[in-house]
Parts: structure tokens; sequence; C-alpha cells
């Protein structure tokens, strides 16, 4: 299960560097000539021709590029808004120019169309020119060198003299279109060496950028071509269409991922899956449209409609292939969850380490969901990281039974929002980042208790030693010496003798009682042949026999598993070994009750109480880690009004 937080991002705010107004203005402007020319052209209602194509190529670019201009320029005043604007205005009058020629056609006298009727065939030159022959050698977030600004004089000049010998002079069309075919190329060249080898920093999206400016050139290479040529009056306006669709998709890119200029602006997702979308459903219909009229006049409506049929059958399939590969491009695999929680299963079972584990999964939902970074944070820090963060962050908790064991932290490449889509995708493959986060931090776990268990046994270990060596060692040594001085006394003072035989007789068996005691105090035969009531019923009486009462009031099963009881038995006998050491009590009470699958034990003495900055010792720590070994819990508190109150609970399952 995973709890979605979301936080604001920062939009690039208009005003900051930019030029609302102006922006404003060319955007309009744009979208106006758009809805004159579309109306103009519904109004002349003209027959079918090849400059019908022409005029949806201008009128998509005027929409599209307007809109691209408006929203740049918006933010930062800059020569690529600029003349993206441009173009669009130009693009619109051409497309205003033709349309209204159409309607001057069928309604004589119409006022301007000898001033408009022109601009179809000029107006969009030296915007559309530039588009690839100026901006990709103006797409850079540092000022041009020598080499770029060769280019931008070389994009003016073949711009130039195209728009003067195709309006002026009547230079075969080969000999106009050659100066923009070499400087488009080379401009579309020098994206591609810097997208390799330029600043780091600006390779991002260069890579679009140097496709969509060679495909933009060679968009141009059909007008080269002999008019005469079949079908070359639709094969040339749809290639300038499918072209235009994608080349301000590649500008875009570049702008807003190297966020350029200063840039924050963050497009959904969303939004841009559905206007690729609605772009294929426009190219689909534009295709299936032109096939249709390439193809041979039958006799009838029917085999129209027929051949009709067959093309968009054939095309169909084209098209859900180019859109499940848009989905893909935008959204990655998070448009399909089971996969992509598949890919990141494969980490189980590939992985070395639980570490490797974590940040393989974290790499995987970042490849999968097309993300910049994702880091999984929890109380201790950072637990896996992969790629580096720049923009603004969200973040999806990552919770267990109920329990957040920590966060996981995203960010969307630059120029990006995450969507709905990619939220839910987020929460369902946190789940899996989820587990991985517990293997880890249960590896971890075993790796403490591990260390701790071995801590803790050589500090008892070192406590036998200690016992071993400073108590019944000496204690023999003192034995073996009055026992030469007994062989002493034999001959002169039998008497002497008997009497320090007796002393070290009755020295001896309190050695003896104590060798017993500490191997009880381990594990007693009682407590594996009868079980932990018994064995705490001997405790009591060994220690009454010594003068300390213990008090037992035990009800749990006669036969509890045996690693419960051993921990269970370990701790009375360390509790009550500190109470008679250290609380200055007679005596203390032993309660032990099974509720719930839980074994609890409860020893309390009426001594001096508990006193929590003064530390545990071995004894104290022994007693934390058999109940932690068996995933239980033990609290050390002063008791109410006195003493103290050692509290053990074992889950009886661990059993």
């Amino acid at each position: 299960m995973a709890k979605q937080k979301d936080t604001p991002r920062t939009e690039g705010s208009a005003g900051a560097g930019g030029a609302p107004v102006p922006a404003a203005v060319m955007a309009v402007s744009a979208w106006i000539l758009v809805v004159l020319s579309v109306v103009a052209f519904v109004r002349a209602d003209p027959g079918i021709d090849s400059n019908q194509l022409f005029f949806l190529v201008d009128v998509v670019g005027a929409a599209v590029y307007g809109t691209v201009a408006g929203v740049v320029l918006a933010r930062r005043v800059h020569p690529v808004p600029i003349i993206l604007g441009l173009t669009a205005i130009g693009v619109g009058l051409a497309a205003l120019g033709y349309s209204y020629s159409q309607l001057a056609a069928v309604r004589p006298g119409l006022p301007w169309a000898d001033v408009l009727s022109p601009l179809q065939n000029t107006a969009w030159i030296p915007g559309t020119l530039s588009l690839f022959l100026i901006v990709p050698w103006l797409i850079r977030d540092h000022p041009l060198g020598v080499g770029a600004k060769l280019g931008v004089l070389a994009g003016v000049a073949a711009t130039a003299w195209y728009f003067w010998s195709r309006t002026f002079t009547g230079i075969p069309a080969v000999w106009q279109i050659a100066p923009v075919l070499v400087v488009g190329f080379a401009a579309a060249a020098d994206c591609g060496w810097r997208w390799r080898h330029g600043p780091p920093g600006e390779r991002v999206g260069l890579g679009w950028m140097c496709l969509g400016t060679a495909l933009m050139t060679a968009a141009y290479i059909p007008l080269a071509l002999p008019a005469s040529l079949p079908g070359l009056w639709v094969l040339n306006p749809l290639v300038h269409l499918a072209v235009q669709a994608f080349y301000p998709v590649a500008i875009l890119v570049c702008i807003l991922r190297q966020r350029m200029w200063g840039l924050n602006l963050a497009v959904s997702r969303a939004t841009v899956a559905g206007t690729l979308t609605v772009a294929l459903l426009v190219l689909y219909v534009v295709v299936v449209a032109a096939l249709t009229a390439l193809l041979p006049d039958g006799d009838s409506v029917g085999a129209q409609v027929v051949a009709a049929g067959v093309v968009a059958v054939a095309v169909q399939p084209v098209r859900l292939w180019l859109q499940r590969r848009v989905h893909r491009l935008v959204y990655g695999e998070g448009e399909d969850p089971a996969r992509a929680v598949r890919t990141l299963g494969r980490q189980f079972g590939s992985a070395e380490t639980p570490e490797q584990l974590l940040e393989g999964l974290a790499a995987g939902v970042g490849v999968a969901l097309r993300l910049e970074s994702v880091s999984v944070r929890r109380a201790g820090g950072v637990a896996a990281v992969w790629g580096s963060a720049t923009g603004p962050a969200e973040s999806v908790e990552l919770v267990h039974r109920g329990a957040v064991l920590g966060t996981m932290v995203v960010t969307a490449p630059p120029g990006e929002s995450l969507g709905a889509r990619t939220r839910r995708s987020l929460t369902e493959l946190s789940a899996v980042v989820t587990a991985g986060l517990v293997v880890l931090q249960s590896a971890e776990n075993l790796q403490e208790a591990r260390r701790r268990l071995a801590s803790v046994r050589l500090e008892e270990r070192q406590m036998i030693r200690r016992e071993l060596h400073d108590g019944l060692g000496p204690s023999l040594a003192g034995i073996r010496l009055g026992l030469q001085g007994a062989r002493n006394l034999l001959g002169s003072d039998p008497v002497a003798a008997a009497e320090l035989i007796d002393a070290l007789q009755e020295q001896l068996d309190h050695q003896v009682e104590g060798v017993r005691q500490l191997s009880r105090s381990m594990f007693p035969p009682v407590l594996d042949e009868l079980g932990l009531v018994p064995a705490l019923h001997e405790l009591a009486a060994s220690q009454s026999r010594s003068g300390f009462q213990l008090r037992v009031q035990a009800d749990p099963p006669p036969r509890l598993g045996a690693e419960i009881s051993a921990a269970a038995y370990g701790i009375v006998v360390e509790a009550v070994t500190n109470a008679r050491r250290h609380s200055g009590a007679d005596g203390c009470r032993v309660d032990a009750t099974v509720a719930r699958e839980v074994l609890t034990v409860v020893i309390h003495d009426d001594g001096c109480g508990f006193d929590p900055a003064g530390g545990g010792g071995v004894g104290t720590r022994s007693m934390r880690e058999r109940a932690h070994e068996l995933g239980g819990t033990l609290h050390i508190e002063s008791g109410r009004p006195t003493g103290t109150v050692v509290t053990a609970r074992l889950p009886l399952t661990a059993s």
C-alpha cells in the first residue's frame, strides 16, 4: 500500500524576463489568421486540388508555431521564439491568401483580393526556411561561437536567395533549393555533433533537433523534382505536414528539457500524449484521403467507398502502432503497470545483495516511467538513489502493514510534469519498492541481531571466565593450601587438622553449590525435562535456601517451546540475580501468563527502584537480547510505589 503526496511545482512565470504582451499579440494574431483562413475556405467550398494540402500545412503551422512562440516568448525574450512567431504569422498569411483567393473566385469583387492572393506563394518562405536554417544554430545556452555565427549568416543568405529567386526570377527549381539543402543539412550535422560531443548540459534533446532539422530539410527535396512526376502533388505536402507536426516538438524538447535560457516550464505528460495522438489522427485522415484520391476512378460510388475502406484498413495498423509508440515515448512502461511490475520483479532474482536489490528497483522505476531521478529514503537517510534531481520532487509513502517505512521521491525530466497516469503507476510500483525496502531492513536487522548476539555471548563468556578466575580458582587454590596445612598438622596436632579439614570441606561444598547455581542459571535440567513452571519453582526453592524469597505465580501451558522456555527462564534468572544483588530487597515476585499468543513474564521487587541513567550491565543486555531474538520486547521501569519491574513479552509463534 502506498500513499501519494504531491509537492507543489514551480512553473516558469510570465514576466520573469519575458514579454507577455508581445507574446499574446503574436499568438492571438496567428490564431486569428487560422480562423479567418478556415472560415474563408469553408465559405468558398473549392473543388479538390493540390494546393489544399499545402493550405492544411500552413494552417497547422500557424496554429502550432503561434502557440509555441507565445508560451516561450512570454517567459523569455530570445530570437528563437520571435522567429517562431514570425513563422506562424507568415504561414497564416499564406493560408489566408489561398483561402481568400478561392473565395474571391466564387465571389468576384472582394476587396484586397489582389493584395492577399500573392501571399500564398511568398509569405511562408522567410519564417519557414528560418526554422531549419537559422533556429538550430541558436538552440544553445551559451554565446554563439564563430561557427554558429557563420551558420546563422549562411541561413539568412540561403533564405534570402530562395525568396528572391522563387519570387522574381525564372531560375530552375533545383538551383533555387540547392543552397537551402546545403545549409539545412549543415545545421542538422551541427546539432548531431553537439549532441555527441557538446557540453553535457546541452546535449539533452539535440538528437531530436538533429532529426527534425534533417527531416525539415529533406522535405524540400521534392521541390527540386519535376512537377510532372506522378503522385508528387500529394507526396510533397504530406511530407511537409508530417514534419511540421514533429519539428516544434523537437524545439520544445531542447528548450524545456535543458531549462534553456532560464525557463522552468513544465508541460503535462497527458497534454503531450493527447497532442501527439490528435496529430496522428489528423495525419491518418489525411493519408487515407490522399491515397483514396490517388486510386483510379471507378464506375460507381460503391467502388470508391470500397477503395476508401481498403486504404483505411491498410493504414489503421500503422496508426495504432504509432499511437502505442507515442504512449511508450511519453509514459514509458507506466502505460502497462503489470509489465513494469514484472520487470521490477526480476530484480529479486538477479540482485546479489539487498542494497543492490533496492538500487536496481529504484533504477527500474526511473527507466520504466521515464523519470529524471528516483530516491528511496527512510529514517536513517537515503537507502538508494538513481539519477540526479534538478527539479521539484513528488513523493510516495512506502507503507508496510500499516507502518510507513520510508518514501520514494521522484522528479520528472526537465520540461515535464507528472500526470495522473504516472502517479497511479508510481503508486502501483511502490509496492514492489516497499518489498525491497523490507528485505533490506530485514537483512540489516538480522546482521545487527547477529552482531549483538555475538557481543552478548562474548560478555557471558567473559563473565563465566571472571567467575572461574576470581571465584572458583582462588577458592580451590586456598583449599589446596589448607589441605597442605592439614597434612602438616596430622602428626603434631590431629585435632586442629580435623577442624581445618572440616572448614575446607564446608568451603568446598559452598563452591560446588556455586558451580551448580551457575550451571542451573544457564539451562537447568528440570527446564528441559518438565518445562518452564517447574523450573521456576525449583529456582524459587534454591533462592529460598540462600535467604532470598522468590514467589512464583505462573499459568503457562505445561509444554512451551524450548526456545520460549529458555528465553523466559534466562530473563527471570538475570532479573532475580539483579534484584538480589542491587535492589536491597529480601525477595521478589515472578508472574508468568499467556494471552493472545504472547507469554508475558513480570519480575517485581520492592527494592530501591530502577535508575535509567545508570545504564545496564551484562545481565540487562542479555535479557534484552533474549527477548529480541524471538521478536519480543523487554521493558525495565521503576515500580509503583517502590521497586523495579521487568516486563518481557515473548510471542509464542516464535516457537
